[in-house]
């Protein structure tokens, strides 16, 4: 889970395995994979930095490398 914030000020927690895409225009719009959009205040950078994290903690991130050494 990620902590964001939306437009109005108000924090939330995203699931962010729901995260499909993230585009700036120039609102950072998040795209869920059931189609939902959400505008928030944090940068695109941001809200990169914070799934990766979030995928680090889960140890998907972790497991993509592993996959890309055996494939090697």
């Amino acid at each position: 889970m990620i902590s964001l914030t939306r437009l109005n000020g108000e924090p939330f927690t995203l699931n962010a395995i729901l995260i499909e895409q993230v585009q700036e225009f120039p609102d950072t719009t998040i795209t869920l994979t059931n189609g939902k959009k959400l505008v928030v205040k944090n940068s695109h950078a941001e809200v990169l930095q914070l799934v990766m994290a979030y995928y680090q903690q889960i140890g998907i991130q972790r497991a993509q490398r592993e996959v890309k050494k055996d494939d090697e």
